[in-house]
């Protein structure tokens, strides 16, 4: 398909309801409003198509960039357009789709750790969102990887800006469902910063809790686990 091609279905896709849904959700940019069960049919038509991918993401277009990010080759993904594309975040939900892609490079460590430091409240988030996504799927990272970032999340969590400060709390929680020595770790760090705060606007969406969070999932998965969930 060719870029034209794909525009023109996107907006037969889109509907004034789902504009309005992503707007509350802090979407700014153009956008015809297409659910993720029409981009998912057009990712599964489309399959990978890099160059595409880079044209959709130069729209400016929402449901053009999310879609790029499901049809870019993870191995086409050089780290200069790594970093041209997170900086021109601007929600959560594009800032999420694209995590997922760049979780999937061999870019993602070394953009995650620079990431994570900078100011940019997306940039931040994208770093964040990655180390979550490695600690769920990447098996052949040490435990040790993720030590240091606990730490980070424990010390500047309350610091950071809103919806960075909501990805290092799900980054917390991904780690500490990784493995039961992980997760020790993490539910210490959890209790020392406390309630987490992320204003949501016009959602309904609501802060998990890390505690109760990452110990509802490691007893799913099996691990030994040593505490108690906090009475709230």
């Amino acid at each position: 398909m060719t870029l034209e091609q794909v525009i023109r279905e996107l907006a037969q896709y889109g509907t004034a309801q789902n504009v309005a849904v992503y707007t509350r959700h802090g979407v700014t940019d153009p956008m015809f409003g297409v659910s993720y069960a029409n981009l998912g049919a057009l990712k599964r038509r489309i399959k990978i198509n890099h160059p595409l991918a880079l044209e959709l993401w130069a729209t400016g277009n929402h449901d053009a960039r999310v879609l790029a990010t499901m049809i870019a080759d993870p191995e086409a993904m050089d780290a200069k357009t790594l970093d041209a594309w997170v900086k021109t975040l601007s929600d959560y939900i594009t800032t999420d789709a694209f995590a997922k892609l760049a979780a999937r490079t061999s870019h993602a460590r070394k953009k995650a750790d620079r990431w994570i430091r900078l100011k940019p409240e997306y940039v931040a988030r994208a770093g964040w969102s990655i180390l979550g996504l490695l600690a769920l799927n990447d098996l052949t990272l040490p435990d040790s990887f993720f030590q240091p970032y606990l730490e980070q999340i424990a010390q500047t969590i309350h610091t950071r800006q809103n919806r960075a400060k909501e990805a290092m709390n799900n980054a917390l929680i991904a780690i500490g469902t990784r493995s039961a020595e992980l997760e020790d770790v993490a539910l210490e760090i959890a209790a020392r910063i406390g309630k987490v705060e992320v204003e949501h606007g016009l959602t309904n969406c609501k802060t998990p809790d890390a505690t109760q969070s990452i110990l509802k999932t490691v007893q799913k998965k099996g691990f030994v686990t040593r505490r108690e969930p906090r009475v709230l």
